[in-house]
């Protein structure tokens, strides 16, 4: 077997913290009167927070002033890891570690690719920081996602070319960013959304090692 690159989103991939980032986001919109629906945060999966916060201000056409923004983002965050804090490995969804487990155990090389500013705690909270070999998150990336710099940069600290590296993602914009990048990838989610993924299953339960094992020769 081939030595690949397999980058992984964090929320919505290997757990499930959207549920969090729509309450904390929900308390913000609630308090300067905007309606914020379950449907309008799928609208913000694999989107910065920055630039998450001018989506929600655009919805109640809302014109605010830096210094506001920065409030809101600060207290978004309090929120959302107020909310992490009893997380465990419970929260890693169905199928995941498995999947982790077999590339480990073929010498495959694996890295997160995360808009989050949260992904190594969240990755020690859950028991399973220990199977990556490189973390890229929002703090290491100037550009959000679709541009392709978080999957590129991880592919870099694993050694790999781009067209070695295969992305799980589980939004439009990361999809899109694997493809511009010229990295495979894999839709975690509904097809009706992710159709631009090379290929797409509804969770990591539905990939067998013989999905892996094609991507690795």
């Amino acid at each position: 077997m081939k030595t690949k690159a397999f980058i992984f989103d964090l929320d919505g991939v290997i757990v499930d913290t959207a549920k969090y980032h729509y309450l904390a986001w929900q308390k913000i919109a609630s308090q300067l009167g905007i309606e914020f629906t379950p449907e309008h945060n799928e609208e913000l999966k694999g989107v910065s927070r920055v630039r998450s916060l001018d989506l929600i201000l655009e919805l109640g056409k809302i014109e605010a002033t830096q210094e506001n923004k920065n409030l809101w983002l600060v207290q978004k965050n309090e929120d959302y890891l107020s909310y992490l804090v009893d997380m465990d490995e419970s929260e890693i969804l169905p199928g995941v570690v498995p999947v982790l487990k077999f590339l480990k155990e073929n010498n495959q090389k694996i890295a997160l690719g995360s808009a989050s500013k949260n992904a190594r705690p969240i990755l020690q909270k859950t028991g399973i920081i220990s199977y990556f070999d490189a973390i890229v998150d929002g703090n290491d990336v100037t550009n959000a996602k679709p541009d392709p710099e978080v999957f590129l940069r991880a592919a870099q600290l694993l050694g790999a070319n781009p067209e070695d590296a295969i992305v799980f993602e589980d939004s439009v914009a990361g999809v899109q960013a694997a493809n511009i990048a010229n990295m495979k990838s894999v839709g975690i989610g509904e097809a009706k959304i992710l159709h631009e993924a090379q290929f797409i299953f509804p969770d990591f339960t539905h990939i067998d090692e013989q999905f892996i094992e094609s991507l690795i020769k």
